[in-house]
C-alpha cells in the first residue's frame, strides 16, 4: 500500500488533535483538576510535544553551520556572496514593509478595538479578566520583556558578533551570531589555497548531508509531535477567546491571509515568474509544520529540504537565504505587531496617527531582529511600541493578548516561513537558476 505523503500525515494529525481536544472539552468542560485523567493526558501530550520541539531545535545549529558554510564556500569568492546578500536583504526589507502596510491598513479599516465610535469596554474588561487569570509563566514573560528599553536596539549589532559563538549557539533563538560567524568562516575558506579549500568544503558538505539525514529521521515522527503540540492548545483555549476578541482575531488573520495569499503570490508570479500554486504545493509540509510548532527556526530543517527537493532551488541559494530569513525576516510577525499595538491603543482610547504608527512600529521591529524564530518573540517589540506611544496599562493588555496568542502565533509563523521560501525562489530565479516546483 502506498504510504501517505508527509504533508497529509501532518494535516491529519492537526485535524485529529483538534477533534480530540473538542471532544475532551465536551466531556470535561475544559476543566483539568490536578491528578484527573484529562490533566494527565495534557501532561503527557505536552511532554511528547516538548520532546519533538527539542529534537527539531537540536539539529538547528549544526544544520545552519554546515549549510551556510558549504553553500557560501561554493560561491567562488566574495563577489558572488555580496550580490546574493544584497538581493536577500533587499527582498526581506521590501516584503516586511509590505506586511507592515497591510497590517496598518486592515487595523485602521476595521478598527477592532472600537465599538460605536468609542473604545470597546467589553474588550477592556476582557483584558482585565484575562490578565488576572494568566499563568505565572505568561506574567513572567511580560515582566522580563518590560525590562527592555529602546537602547536594546543596539544589542542587535552586538548579537551579530558574539564574543563566544558557542554560547550564542546554545542560547535559544540567538542564531544571528552563529549565522554571521558561519558566513565569515565560509568567506575565509574561499581565500585558502585550492587543495585546502576543497578539503574544507567537502567536509562541511558531508556534514550537511548527514544533517539532512538526521532531519528526515526527526520528521518521521512529525505526525506524533504535531498531535502532541496541538491537543493542549485547543483544549486550553476553546472557543471563548473568539467570542471575546473575534474582531481582533479576524483582523489579524485577514491581514495575514492577504499577505500570504495575495501579496507574496503576486511577487512569485510577476517577479520570480513561477506558479504560486506550484510553490504552495512544494512548501506544504513546511507550512503545516510551521503552523503546528509556531517556530520558524524549528521548521528551518524542513523548509530547507522542501525548497531544495520540491521547489528546485539550489543549495547555494537556499543555504544562505533561508537560515538568514528564519532569523531576521518577520513578515507575519511585523504585520501582527502592527495590528496588536493599534488594537490595544484603540481599546485604551489612545489615538495614534498613521505616520506615528509606521515610524514607531518600524523602529521597534528592528529590536526583535535575531529572536523572531521562537514563539512569542514579538512580545518585546509590542511592549516597546505601547510604552513609547504612551498607552496606559500596557503590561495588562500584553498579558491578556499573550494568554490567547497561540493560534495567531502559529498563523504568523506560517507566513514567516512562506515569506522566506518566496525570497529563496525569487533570488534563485534572479541568479539564473531553473527553479522548477516539482512538488
Amino acid at each position: 500500500m502506498k504510504r501517505l505523503a508527509p504533508h497529509w500525515q501532518i494535516l491529519a494529525s492537526l485535524v485529529l488533535a483538534t477533534l480530540t481536544a473538542v471532544a475532551f472539552r465536551g466531556l470535561f468542560g475544559g476543566e483539568a483538576p490536578e491528578g484527573s485523567f484529562q490533566a494527565r493526558a495534557l501532561e503527557i501530550s505536552e511532554f511528547v510535544g516538548d520532546l519533538f520541539m527539542q529534537a527539531l531545535k537540536m539539529i538547528i545549529v549544526p544544520l545552519i553551520v554546515t549549510s551556510v558554510i558549504s553553500g557560501i564556500a561554493g560561491l567562488h569568492g566574495v563577489e558572488g556572496f555580496g550580490r546574493l546578500g544584497l538581493k536577500t536583504f533587499g527582498f526581506y526589507a521590501a516584503s516586511t514593509i509590505l506586511a507592515v502596510l497591510t497590517g496598518l491598513f486592515m487595523v485602521n479599516l476595521i478598527e477592532p478595538g472600537v465599538k460605536d465610535g468609542a473604545p470597546n469596554e467589553v474588550i477592556r474588561e476582557a483584558f482585565d479578566q484575562r490578565s488576572a487569570a494568566a499563568s505565572d509563566a505568561d506574567k513572567a514573560k511580560v515582566e522580563e520583556a518590560n525590562k527592555k528599553e529602546g537602547k536594546d536596539f543596539f544589542g542587535v549589532f552586538k548579537a551579530m558578533l558574539p564574543e563566544n559563538v558557542f554560547k550564542a549557539a546554545s542560547d535559544n533563538g540567538q542564531m544571528l551570531g552563529v549565522i554571521v560567524f558561519s558566513i565569515l568562516f565560509a568567506v575565509a575558506i574561499t581565500r585558502l589555497p585550492a587543495d585546502e579549500m576543497r578539503t574544507l568544503r567537502e567536509f562541511f558538505q558531508a556534514g550537511n548531508d548527514v544533517m539532512i539525514t538526521v532531519t528526515r529521521w526527526v520528521m518521521a515522527v512529525a505526525p506524533i509531535g504535531v498531535y502532541a503540540l496541538i491537543f493542549p492548545v485547543v483544549y486550553n483555549t476553546g472557543l471563548q477567546l473568539f467570542l471575546e476578541l473575534g474582531s481582533y482575531f479576524g483582523t489579524v488573520l485577514g491581514a495575514l491571509a492577504i499577505h500570504m495569499f495575495v501579496t507574496l503570490p503576486l511577487v512569485l508570479a510577476f517577479v520570480a515568474k513561477v506558479s504560486p500554486l506550484a510553490h504552495f504545493r512544494a512548501m506544504r509540509e513546511a507550512l503545516l509544520l510551521a503552523f503546528s510548532t509556531a517556530s520558524s527556526s524549528g521548521t528551518l530543517p524542513v523548509t530547507m529540504r522542501c525548497i531544495q527537493d520540491n521547489a528546485g532551488v539550489s543549495k547555494r541559494t537556499a543555504s544562505f537565504t533561508l537560515p538568514l530569513g528564519a532569523t531576521v525576516n518577520m513578515d507575519g510577525t511585523a504585520l501582527y505587531e502592527c495590528v496588536a499595538v493599534v488594537f490595544v491603543a484603540q481599546v485604551m482610547g489612545i489615538e495614534i496617527t498613521f505616520a506615528q504608527q509606521f515610524l514607531v512600529v518600524t523602529a521597534a521591529l528592528l529590536t526583535s531582529v535575531g529572536v523572531a524564530g521562537v514563539p512569542s518573540a514579538s512580545l518585546v517589540a509590542i511592549l516597546l511600541i505601547l510604552k513609547n506611544s504612551g498607552v496606559p496599562n500596557a503590561e495588562v493588555a500584553v498579558v491578556a493578548l499573550l494568554s490567547v496568542d497561540r493560534l495567531l502565533d502559529m498563523s504568523r509563523t506560517a507566513v514567516n516561513v512562506f515569506g522566506d521560501s518566496c525570497a529563496a525562489v525569487t533570488i534563485a530565479r534572479s541568479e539564473g537558476e531553473e527553479v522548477l516546483a516539482r512538488g
